[in-house]
């Protein structure tokens, strides 16, 4: 496959801004790959789909509020500073990218805060855009992450294109977010209310957590046209033996199982094994899936509707087959389905 095959137009209307108001209620296209069909939904109605000890697997990663805005010593000058990784905890490493990158060098001192409570040390570039930040705090590793939150703002992707706002902390973040380390949301679960959980529960249908933390990587920009040439970044995940033995008896009872949003589906795939069993891993991924691939897992996938280009669509292709997901985005184009990580739904059937 070629990077122009995923090319489609998307106007800045169709992207959603705005989460819908209530979690369950945003639109859910239902698409059967054995027939082609599709379907008109609103997203509570997705437990229709499923029966009794069918199987969900979230992401229960936590996104952290990854975005600040700092001053340069002596100019002034703002900066922007997202969050990507500790380094190390005792002398409070931060990878960050800053942007505009070209005003930052090392020495360069930054300045958080209104009262400029936290200052921060440009010790190394990494990358032409990334900066290893040693941020000066003296107190205890839990008082500096507290502090250091405070400043900070959900990581909202660019193509939101608004500053975030109170609500963005508790929206762009899923009722079951546990496990810190995501830059950015599992948006597939961002649909699940803890009202549709307990009706899941009522149903009696099965579901389990594993963790990936989705990075930025998610977004950047592919450079080259032959995909089998595109590396993606590694992100952190942990399968835990609890995960893989639920999953490895749902399989053997032959239920569905379903893959809640595109970063569970690059966790299981990326932790298979040749007999088609996953394994318990704890440690990094750099997969990437695009057409043509053979899925051994899940039988089912949830997810939003993507960016053009982007790596999750190549994904949701994969799994949903081309030609049926690029006719599925084309209904969505028409019907006013709304683009984006706090837009609508799909289920791949």
């Amino acid at each position: 496959m070629k990077l122009s095959q995923f090319k489609f137009k998307l106007s800045e209307e169709q992207i959603a801004k705005y989460p819908a108001k209530n979690r369950d209620e945003s639109r859910l296209m239902v698409v059967d790959r054995k027939t082609g069909n599709i379907r008109h939904c609103i997203f509570k109605e997705i437990i229709d789909f499923f029966d009794e000890h069918d199987l969900f697997i979230f992401n229960d990663t936590r996104v952290f509020p990854a975005l600040l805005y700092g001053n340069k010593e002596k100019t002034g000058a703002k900066i922007e500073v997202f969050l990507l990784r500790e380094l190390n905890e005792e002398h409070r490493l931060w990878d960050v990218l800053v942007d505009p990158a070209r005003k930052i060098r090392i020495g360069n001192k930054l300045y958080f805060g209104e009262d400029d409570s936290m200052v921060a040390e440009v010790i190394d570039n990494t990358t032409s855009r990334g900066r290893t930040l040693r941020f000066l705090f003296d107190g205890p590793h839990d008082e500096f992450k507290e502090a250091l939150y405070k400043l900070g703002e959900p990581p909202l992707p660019r193509y939101i294109n608004r500053p975030s706002e109170p609500e963005d902390f508790e929206r762009y973040q899923t009722i079951f977010a546990r496990n810190e380390g995501a830059v950015v949301a599992p948006a597939a679960g961002l649909h699940f209310s803890r009202e549709l959980l307990k009706r899941m529960e009522i149903k009696g249908i099965d579901y389990t957590f594993l963790t990936l933390h989705s990075g930025l990587g998610n977004f950047r920009e592919i450079d080259v046209e032959d995909l089998t040439k595109h590396k993606m970044d590694s992100e952190q995940m942990l399968v835990t033996p609890e995960v893989v033995a639920t999953v490895d008896h749902a399989k053997t009872e032959n239920r569905r199982v379903c893959a809640v949003g595109t970063s569970v589906m690059r966790a299981i795939e990326s932790v298979v094994s040749t007999d088609g069993h996953m394994k318990p891993y704890d440690g990094w991924t750099n997969k990437f899936i695009f057409p043509p691939y053979d899925f051994t897992v899940a039988t089912s996938l949830i997810s939003n509707f993507h960016m053009p280009y982007s790596t999750l669509l190549m994904m949701v292709s994969a799994f949903g087959g081309y030609e049926l997901v690029f006719d599925a985005y084309d209904v969505a184009l028409k019907e006013g389905y709304r683009f984006g990580a706090y837009g609508d739904a799909m289920l791949i059937l």
